[in-house]
This record gives C-alpha cells, structure tokens and sequence, in this order.
C-alpha cells in the first residue's frame, strides 16, 4: 500500500468513566492508509481502519462507542491486559515462598482461576497517555503504576507502553516496567479481528497460519497441565494456512471440547525474545492480511468462543458468536505455576521489554 497522505494525531473527548475520569479518545491518521482510533481508558484501539485490496477501508476490530461499553461489558475487546495475560490457576500462585491469592474472576468447566490481571485490570485503567509524530510515524506514550498489592500482586510496577502507527502500515506495541518487588509480568494485547469488518460475519472462513509446532494443553478449566503437545496430524496444526472453520468443531479432539472451538496458547518457533513472525491472518474476499511479529514466546488464539449476540458493535450490527478472534502475544498461562514454561516474574533492577507488531497489508 503506498502513502495516502500526511500522519497526524487528533484528540477529541470520548467521556467519563463512572468513578467521574475524563476519557480521551486519539486518532491516528497514518500515511500509509492505516487509521487507529485508542481511548486512554485501558489502551482500548476503539478502531482500526484497513484498505482493503481495491483500496476501500473497513474498521476491523470489535469494540464500543462509549466509556460504558468498555466497563459493563468484559469481552477484553483490545485493551491492554495486565499484570497478568491469560489465567493463574485458582487465583493462587508461590514466589520466593510465599503464596499469594489473585481475585477469581473467570470459570471455565465450572473451575475458578483469575483471568487477565483479576477484576480490575489494567484495562480498567485511565492511562497517562502523550502523543507524539515524528515525520511520518505517529503515536502514544502511555504510562500508569500498580501499586504493592493491586489485585492481590506483590510490588510496585510502573508499566510504560508505546503504540506507534509506522508509514508502512506497521502498528508497534512496545511494553516496559519495572518494580520494587519480585511480581509476575505478562502483559498483552486483547485486540479482536475480523478482517470483513466488524460485525460482518464470522471468523471461520478466515485463513490462519502460526509459527508453532507446539501447543500447551490444557485441561478443562482451561488450564495447561504443563506439557506440550505438537500439532502435527491435529486440528492446531496452523503451521499452514489453513481456514479456521474447517477443523473447529471436531468433535472427538479433547482440546477442541474443552476449549469449545480454539482458545489455546501456541509455543512460537521462535524461542531467542528477538522480533520474529509469529502468525498471519488472510481473508480472501477482502484480500486483507495482518502478519504478526513479535519477542514473546508464545501466542494465544481464541476464536470467539464464549461471545453472544448480546454484544453491539461500533455500526450498531450484532457482533455474534465467533464474530472475532484473539492472537495475544504473550508469555504462557499460568506461568507462575509452571516450572517448565520460561518463567514470567520480574524481579528489581531488572526491566520487562517485549515487543509486538502488526503489519496490514491486502492482496
């Protein structure tokens, strides 16, 4: 895609949160066609405006026309997740010998286990946001601190995350923190795709491709045992392109009951924390395509599995079951728990720097 035009950023006022905060909503205007909109309450991306191949944009992330979607509703549609990506089991967790108690906040198979940093997140949060241009790179500086004992996390954690809108159509999530006490750190972005535009349908004709041969099973809370699993001969097995709705609902697979369809974390080829592909979305009438590259070792795919009808997007269209996916790069869940898995806790003098990005294109 070549440059439309000049990069820019615009901020305008998107509402007050129920506790009385001002919300800022940023819009930016990227020169090679990309146009992200992002409210400083939880880092949401609000929208995402992509050429199709004939040129034609389309917003193709899920999200909310107000405050009050983002904090009555909790379907995570792109915020920025934290201290902890993805679940802990029961909400518990031991470092340094002691063991520390999260807030239960997610129950699948009928078994607790806190999910995305507990009841308030750091979706939840008012963001201390900057913009900033630089020629024709645009974007946002945005800053908050965790205090000792936020949703039952020990020490204080002072996170800094950089959302930067490249003229290449490249979107760049830089995160960084640093913290006073020894804490687990796994920060993410919860951003859905449909790539026909929001509220156009589902997912399952999109095609998928991940740079794994390795899956982390987990059981029916949703859980990993601990072990890995290749996904050669199994409906995980992404290491082609491969349309998601052919192999979603095969019945007789134990992971794809569980999980109800896809919502597993992927161990990404990839292992040295250097950026480097990890999955590539396509959607064929559209010709759209997101690669993602990214320093994490893991990725997390979720095909909408417990969305509902309930839920009404930007245009005022239903976004139904299945009607968005999740990649969320990441490290893997429950990492606290798992001696196996490379581990996620951060310790003082130390900085957590990881790095992801979404490059859109259409073809």
């Amino acid at each position: 895609m070549k440059k439309t035009g000049k990069a820019s950023v615009e901020k305008s006022f998107f509402g007050k949160t129920k506790k009385g905060e001002d919300v800022h909503k940023y819009r930016l205007i990227g020169a090679g066609g990309v146009v992200m909109e992002v409210i400083d309450y939880g880092a949401h991306v609000v929208s995402l405006l992509t050429p199709d191949r004939n040129g034609k944009l389309a917003d193709i992330t899920l999200g909310f026309n107000d405050v009050a979607g983002y904090e009555d509703i909790e379907p995570y549609f792109a915020g920025l997740i934290g201290r902890f990506g993805n679940r802990i089991a029961n909400g518990k967790f031991t470092l340094d010998g002691k063991t520390y108690t999260l807030p239960l906040n997610n129950e699948p198979g009928g078994i607790k286990c806190s999910l995305h940093g507990g009841i308030v997140g750091f979706n939840d949060y008012v963001w201390v946001t900057e913009p900033f241009q630089n020629g024709d790179t645009v974007g946002l500086k945005m800053k908050i601190t965790s205090p000792d004992g936020d949703q039952g996390y020990p020490g204080k954690l002072d996170v800094t995350v950089t959302y930067t809108l490249k003229p290449d159509n490249v979107w760049r999530v830089d995160y960084e923190a640093v913290t006073d006490k020894a804490t687990p750190v796994n920060l993410t972005q919860h951003i859905f795709f449909n790539l026909k535009g929001e509220g156009e349908g589902t997912i399952l004709d999109h095609e998928l491709m991940i740079n794994a041969d390795k899956v982390t099973p987990v059981n029916a809370g949703l859980i990993p045992t601990g072990q890995y699993m290749n996904v050669k001969g199994t409906p995980f097995d992404f290491t082609v392109p491969w349309e998601i709705g052919d192999r979603i609902n095969t019945k007789e697979n134990e992971q794809i009951k569980f999980c109800g369809g896809y919502d597993i974390n992927y161990v990404l080829n990839s292992q040295d924390g250097h950026l480097a592909p990890a999955a590539c979305l396509y959607e064929r009438t559209t010709g759209r395509k997101v690669i993602i590259s990214t320093t994490e070792p893991g990725i997390q795919f979720y095909s909408g599995n417990f969305m509902t009808d309930k839920n009404i997007g930007k245009n005022g269209k239903v976004i139904g079951y299945r009607g968005g996916l999740a990649l969320e790069t990441q490290h893997y869940p429950d990492s606290p728990n798992q001696p196996t898995f490379p581990s996620t806790i951060l310790r003082p003098g130390a900085v957590y720097q990881t790095t992801t990005e979404w490059k859109f294109t259409a073809e």
